[in-house]
């Protein structure tokens, strides 16, 4: 048996109030051609170029990896949007802001950098296959950077669209730490889920450096063991909708999805899942606004 807010209805129609331009924010862990093609750097890369062809407008944000080229892939710094410190643990943490664009999709990448966190020559693991161990200050700066880089944007997502772990802090954070915020107050979260489990926990003391105003020890209390499906368990109670991004996942989360009263969109061909992406996305934001109505 399916959850009861499990749905795989793709023939959903647009109403009329959904006609005008929706904000979609893409806050991606990999994206081609930036880093090598895979499942998830091909959706991060065709994915915004289809929904912004569909008459969405569009921001897309990663991570500067050190690996990434930036002569060739022509990053340049964003002046305006970089200079802001985040304060990780009690420490001081420049946020740079890189822009490239991909010129046949008609659509610009923003990187969220840093030295401490982002310069090395790899992303989440090094050259061994070892987790680095400041990956929980690494998903915390990038998820802070990409949220504050879009306050100074003024660009207000009616919709974030998040991908991979390591954007995993964004439902909790728009939910909690930023919900007052006039920019993010009425946007509504979804969370892909992929076949990119990690075997290492999170720093156990992930739970205090994540606490800004508005986020609680309680809301963070799945974190007492900081490990992938906790990690995970939380990404989707903050979240609006969930994404199946691959065919299989870690079997203990797909458990979990059943069980909880979430709208969920099953794994989709890739030949076919922009449609069904943004239908899924009509459907959470057309959710949203009966709830208004209700109230």
């Amino acid at each position: 048996m399916l959850n009861p807010g499990f749905t795989s209805d793709l023939s959903y129609q647009k109403p009329e109030i959904l006609m005008k331009s929706t904000k979609v924010l893409f806050i991606s862990q990999e994206i081609t051609p930036y880093l090598p093609e895979s499942e998830m750097a091909l959706i991060g890369r065709n994915l915004p170029q289809g929904i912004q062809e569909k008459g969405k407008e569009i921001r897309t944000f990663m991570p500067r990896y050190g690996c990434i080229n930036e002569r060739r892939n022509q990053l340049h710094e964003v002046i305006r949007l970089s200079g802001m410190n985040l304060v990780i643990d009690d420490t001081d943490h420049p946020l740079i802001i890189k822009v490239a664009s991909i010129q046949s999709a008609r659509m610009q990448v923003y990187f969220i950098d840093n030295e401490d966190y982002f310069h090395r020559k790899f992303t989440l693991y090094d050259e061994d296959k070892n987790f680095f161990e400041d990956n929980d200050e690494r998903l915390i700066f990038f998820a802070r950077g990409v949220l504050e880089t879009v306050k100074k944007l003024r660009w207000a997502p009616d919709l974030i669209h998040c991908h991979g772990w390591i954007s995993a802090f964004v439902p909790l954070l728009i939910k909690k730490g930023y919900s007052d915020d006039p920019l993010f107050a009425k946007s509504k979260v979804i969370y892909s889920i992929y076949n990119d489990e990690f075997n290492k926990s999170l720093r156990s003391n992930v739970r205090n450096k994540i606490l800004i105003d508005g986020v609680t020890k309680k809301d963070v209390d799945l974190l007492k063991t900081p490990d992938y499906l906790n990690l995970t368990k939380l990404a989707i109670n903050f979240s609006d909708g969930i994404i199946y991004g691959s065919a299989e996942i870690n079997k203990d989360v797909d458990e979990y999805i059943k069980t909880i009263n979430k709208v969920v969109l099953p794994y989709q061909d890739p030949e076919h899942y922009i449609e069904s992406f943004n239908n899924f996305y009509d459907q959470i934001l057309n959710n949203s606004i009966d709830g208004q109505k209700k109230n």
